[in-house]
């Protein structure tokens, strides 16, 4: 019988750079409250949101995946034709087809590699690490550049109460390839298909596409078509959250063998700074350790949001490369994604 041969020299894998995009553009809970029917102070409480930023001008979701991915790569250090893969996690590419890796890695002068797309709402930057790392240990690639990228404010209703003021814009990559010491964890991830419908888009394309055609020739003033949007059921999520995620945190630590008191940083998805904190003190994390909170200032940005909120920490001195940081991406499946890994380098561009 003739054997096939394996990888046996890449078991260790790390997050060797990072970089990041912000939208130009800084929208204020006052500016949303201009269209929505709340108060900025309530939107503090409720979310911890003061700002967000949304695209703007020439803005896109391909030209911020590619800036962030273009800072990745230079703050890893990493020759850009040894990147063998491109992994863009997003829910809001416009199209379904062309996907969008392909037009991303083009841009980035580093055409013909394998590059595809991976949707899994806001935890698909976890998908899209437990994958990088999975690709380099079997060998399908030395180096892995991952983005995360949203531009969630393209299908937003500015008047539902129950998105509008949440999200927000922006791109975050790792390049993802071999260490000496392991970098990262184990995925610990999971769906739960029966409460999908708690994070949904609220028509599907084909169904839109009769109405638009069933519509044609009225007067859009009088009767509009309106735009598919994303709505949430913020009370069903978050009771979610505080069942499901505990448990998925504490097996995370388990399969990396790391103890929650040696965990130096958590970087959990920027989706409700309450939603975090109640997770933080459910794991019994210690009250020093420091936790992310780029939510504040940058909304909830879906897959892009933990790189965001690592770079973030990394370029204010709030963390430090190479410590010890407990990730957590949960939302749209409902689905859920989580590492312990060591954290990139200080970015040498960083995106504020």
């Amino acid at each position: 019988m003739v054997s096939i041969a394996i990888n046996k020299n890449r078991d260790n894998v790390a997050m060797l750079g990072i970089g990041a995009y912000r939208p130009q553009r800084v929208v204020s809970n006052d500016e949303v409250c201009k269209v929505l029917d709340s108060t900025p102070q309530w939107i503090y409480e409720r979310t911890g949101i003061r700002n967000r930023r949304w695209i703007s001008g020439d803005e896109t979701l391909q030209s911020i995946a590619a800036a962030a991915g273009e800072r990745a790569l230079v703050n890893s250090g990493i020759d850009r034709s040894k990147i063998g893969a491109l992994i863009l996690a997003t829910s809001s590419w416009l199209m379904l087809t062309p996907h969008g890796a392909p037009s991303i890695a083009h841009d980035l002068g580093i055409n013909g590699i394998p590059a595809f797309d991976l949707t899994s709402g806001c935890g698909g930057f976890g998908y899209g690490l437990g994958v990088a790392a999975d690709l380099i240990r079997a060998g399908s690639a030395e180096y892995v550049l991952l983005i995360g990228a949203e531009t969630m404010t393209v299908g937003l209703d500015p008047t539902d109460r129950g998105t509008a003021m949440i999200f927000g814009d922006g791109a975050g990559a790792v390049v993802v390839g071999p260490s000496e010491e392991n970098g990262i964890s184990p995925t610990v991830w999971g769906s739960d298909g029966e409460n999908a419908a708690a994070i949904a888009q609220d028509v599907n394309f084909l169904d839109y596409m009769e109405k638009a055609q069933a519509m044609q020739g009225t007067d859009p003033a009088v009767e509009p078509i309106g735009r598919m949007s994303l709505r949430m059921e913020g009370p069903r999520v978050f009771r979610w959250a505080a069942v499901t995620l505990p448990r998925a945190l504490s097996t995370a630590l388990e399969m990396s063998g790391v103890a929650k008191e040696d965990i130096e940083v958590f970087v959990p998805h920027q989706a409700n700074a309450r939603i975090n904190e109640l997770m933080k003190k459910n794991l019994g994390l210690a009250d020093d350790i420091p936790m992310a909170n780029d939510i504040e200032q940058t909304g909830n940005t879906s897959a892009a949001s933990i790189p965001l909120a690592m770079e973030e920490m990394l370029v204010t001195g709030k963390a430090k490369g190479g410590q010890l940081a407990l990730l957590l991406g949960f939302g749209a499946g409902l689905s859920y994604a989580g590492q312990v890994v060591t954290l990139p380098p200080k970015p040498i561009e960083p995106s504020f």
